[in-house]
């Protein structure tokens, strides 16, 4: 236990989140109070500037509505402790949420105490203790200024968005960058000349001719062949050539394990190996962190403690022996990384297993097995090439390669993924034994047409590489970059089916040739980044009217600059004051000059009406126009599918949109028709909606296809008993959000992974006593003998019986509540709609929006 002095009052230690605040009281003991901030609890207001860029850009901060009972109670404890402990996370936004705690607090600063930790775990805990400091206003400067930085630029950008391109968008320093990345790639793909070249491969035999105990040796010619007819040339040449060894050469080689994790390598991983998104493996390490299980998860070092290599040390030889050890010390590439800081590893490697949650547990998994593996040997390898000479072709020998472990060393732990996507045909294992002079047997040879591939389209974790290899953003940026503009809808993340093309091949077998033409799948793509419509005609404005604010390098450069604010070697304002002037000037420039985009490609004339076909974007999204306004007919309409672009649609494919939607027929005197909406191509039969799939074609859809997808659709609604648990059934069924089970009132869901028809009572067990686990960890209060709960939610702690949820009334702490209390309070609050935690609140909020809109909208009428 830490020690406390022998004076009246107790100690209040402030944290970040409630998991982390009953932990941490569990290792301070008596003497401690620790409580939440839950997060911010200052912040630039939503809807106002607040920064006096005529007065050093100094902010304005309010204390949000949400966060000022959560003040309150933390103003009272605070004034009763002798000290205040202020143990936020250890990156700059956690510094800067210390300072504003002090700051809202009215925290003098003799009774203030900074403390950092990378793990929560008891030794951690109290040695941070032990070396307290103050508040470091260089990290808080680093984290206003981009704060700052970034709210003038939303700020005074997004209504430039409105009136030139489409209202409701906005735009941000990083991401706009980002989608700049995946437009810039995505053109880069569609314009990619197509080139192809001829492969030779051949299957060689040792030993005597016909003895039948050779082994085959597959061997390539290292140059390719333009044209099939130079193919065929080589080929022909081949005929009743001999094949003989020319030479032999065996190396050792090795391999190096990969450095321990850091945020962005993580995610790389994570999506490569697990199929994470990036906004997904901080989600489930951030619970892994806060549980004690893993250090900080947002870190660019690769450093190890020397305890933590020491205990690695310990693991490793325990479990596979001394020979497979071997210490390393790691030093980061990464531009501004803190080397104090500690690279992502386990708190204790003799921990194997990070609790029931199947996703936390792989994420586990990977980060100790990479961590081990950094401080493991090198593999040991040998690797054999051998030259074959071809009689008729002098100078052009063919190539066997061969690579055959020795010591597996680090891989016997872990192997890095890779993000490549290109062929990887060299000859597997070890080479048969072959000697200088001997000759070899042809079983064949392939000339084997292959095209060049344009550089790949982004995936998460990809575009998140790219990003720190530009030195823009930071690991705490990462994720809410990707998933931000996602949701602003100028990139989608989803699957594509691509295209059958033909290929060419020769074979040359028995002093015959032959050739054939077969078929290869070019262009499927899975869970890739792509531009929208509106995402690429927002870039081409920006990189046009702001190029400064799309630029790679002035990106790069003004996080080298927030490095330097948080190094104290750089005023903060003085940095603002230059790009603000400029970029000003800029924004008054274009809102008077420049024309408004739409991204408008004319497609032809329509043969009904003879009025031209454009395709653009309008108020509601990529559209398709026929005509023109001061046409004397007005102007016919239509919205892309999901699936088209303004920058691909040939006109017949916009024409054939006006003919929706169409009646089908009927069904029980219920009219059948199909259309398109907001979420693509359906049909509908009554109040019944059912998706088409990317198979149906909805110009091209019969009655009876589309009955059977509204009988789907009903037949996936249906739920199916599974067995009992626990003397209740648990079922399983399909809802809003795909398949899930059901036991009581708690709802799993069934991983993509897994065919929802085939899941059994078993699994669904171990699927809901997941889901429990994981709720349990947000449980602040039980009641015993009732359903009654006091949770952690995302706007704070409630309560909640299953059906009712109620806040915890201002000023009182979640431990505090009482059963009788929280009887009375759910008594008074409303039923749940949508089934959804606080859906009420949320539905009650986004009623409210629209007349906050209007109201808005009308007082800048009067002001105008």
């Amino acid at each position: 236990m830490a020690k406390k002095k022998a004076s009246g009052s107790g100690d209040l230690v402030i944290v970040e989140s409630p998991a982390k605040a009953k932990t941490i009281e569990k290792y301070l003991g008596e003497g401690y109070t620790v409580l939440s901030s839950y997060g911010h609890v200052r912040d630039l207001p939503e809807r106002d500037l607040s920064v006096d860029v005529e007065n050093g850009f100094e902010p304005t901060y309010i204390i949000p509505d949400d966060k000022k009972d959560r003040l309150s109670a933390l103003k009272r404890e605070a004034d009763k402790a002798a000290i205040v402990w202020l143990a936020t996370d250890e990156d700059r936004e956690g510094e800067a949420i210390s300072w504003h705690l002090k700051e809202a607090l009215k925290l003098p600063a003799d009774k203030v105490r900074r403390i950092t930790f990378n793990e929560i775990t008891k030794p951690a805990i109290l040695k941070a203790i032990e070396n307290p400091r103050q508040i470091d206003v260089h990290l808080v400067d680093a984290q206003q200024a981009r704060r700052v930085l970034d709210r003038l630029v939303g700020y005074e950008l997004s209504p430039i968005l409105w009136r030139k391109v489409k209202p409701s968008l906005s735009a941000g320093r990083v991401q706009s960058v980002a989608v700049r990345l995946i437009v810039e790639r995505e053109r880069e793909i569609l314009g990619f000349a197509e080139k192809s070249a001829f492969r030779i491969t051949a299957l060689l035999i040792t030993g005597s001719p016909g003895s039948g105990t050779g082994a085959t040796v597959k061997a390539e010619l290292p140059k390719r062949f333009a044209t099939e007819a130079e193919a065929m040339a080589f080929l022909q040449g081949c005929v009743g050539a001999t094949f003989t060894v020319n030479a032999v050469e065996k190396k050792p080689g090795k391999r190096t394990p990969a450095a321990p994790f850091t945020t962005s390598t993580l995610q790389q991983e994570a999506s490569r190996k697990l199929g994470f998104g990036v906004d997904r493996t901080m989600r489930i390490a951030q619970g892994l962190y806060e549980q004690g299980h893993i250090t900080y998860m947002r870190t660019d070092s690769v450093n190890l403690s020397e305890q933590a290599i020491a205990a690695a040390e310990a693991a490793i030889t325990a479990q596979y022996g001394a020979r497979y050890c071997k210490t390393r010390r790691y030093q980061s590439k990464s531009k501004g990384a803190q080397e104090a800081h500690e690279a992502i590893r386990p708190t204790d490697f003799n921990v194997g297993s990070a609790g029931a949650d199947r996703d936390a547990e792989r994420l586990y998994d990977l980060i100790r097995k990479r961590t081990f593996a950094s401080q493991m040997a090198d593999a040991e390898l040998e690797k054999t090439v051998v030259n074959i000479a071809i009689s008729s072709r002098p100078g052009e020998d063919l190539v066997a390669q061969g690579e055959v472990i020795l010591f597996d060393g680090f891989l016997k732990v872990y192997m890095e993924g890779r993000d490549d996507e290109g062929d990887t045909e060299e000859q597997e294992g070890l080479l048969p034994d072959m000697k200088q002079g001997e000759r070899l047997g042809l079983q064949e040879m392939t000339a084997t047409q292959r095209f060049e591939r344009p550089a790949p389209r982004y995936t998460e974790a990809s575009l998140v590489k790219k990003l720190e290899e530009l030195g823009i953003g930071r690991p705490s940026t990462y994720a809410p970059t990707i998933s931000t503009v996602q949701k602003r809808g100028y990139v989608v993340k989803e699957n594509r089916d691509g295209t059958p093309r033909p290929y060419r091949i020769l074979t040359l077998a028995g002093d015959a040739i032959s050739d054939r033409t077969a078929m290869e799948n070019v262009g499927a793509e899975k869970q890739k980044l792509f531009p929208t419509d509106i995402g690429m005609v927002v870039n081409d404005f920006l990189v046009e009217h702001f190029p400064t604010i799309v630029d790679l390098n002035f990106t790069a450069y003004v996080e080298g600059e927030f490095d330097q604010i948080a190094e104290g070697t750089m005023n903060w304002r003085q940095m603002l004051k230059e790009f603000y002037a400029p970029f000003h000037k800029t924004i008054g420039t274009v809102s008077e000059t420049a024309e408004r985009a739409t991204g408008a490609r004319e497609l032809g004339l329509d043969p009904a009406s003879g009025r031209k076909v454009h395709a653009r974007i309008g108020r509601f999204g990529p559209m398709i126009q026929i005509g023109e306004a001061d046409d004397e007919e007005k102007p016919k309409f239509a919205s892309l599918r999901k699936d088209q672009s303004i920058g691909t649609i040939t006109l017949q494919e916009a024409l054939d949109l006006f003919k929706l939607p169409r009646t089908l027929g009927e069904r029980d005197g219920e009219v059948c028709s199909v259309g398109i909406g907001r979420f693509g191509p359906y049909v509908r039969l009554g109040s019944t909606y059912a998706s088409l799939t990317a198979e149906d074609d909805p110009l091209e859809i019969t009655l009876q296809r589309a009955i059977e997808l509204i009988d789907l659709k009903k037949a996936a609604s249906a739920t199916r008993d599974l067995g009992e648990y626990k003397g209740e059934m648990i079922v399983a069924g399909r809802g809003r959000f795909g398949p899930y089970v059901k036991f009581g009132k708690t709802y799993a869901n069934i991983p993509k992974t897994e065919d929802p028809a085939a899941v059994t009572l078993e699994r669904a067990i171990e699927l809901v006593e997941a889901k429990l686990a994981g709720a349990r960890q947000n449980v602040l209060k039980e009641f015993e003998g009732s359903v009654i709960q006091v949770l952690d939610g995302r706007y704070g702690p409630y309560i909640t019986d299953g059906s009712k949820n109620a806040n915890v009334p201002k000023g009182t702490e979640p431990e505090d509540v009482t059963l009788e209390q929280a009887t009375e309070l759910l008594a008074a609050a409303p039923e749940k709609k949508g089934g959804g935690r606080r859906g009420t609140a949320r539905g009650a909020a986004a009623k409210k929006a629209p007349a906050k809109k209007a109201a808005a909208k009308k007082t800048a009428r009067k002001r105008s």
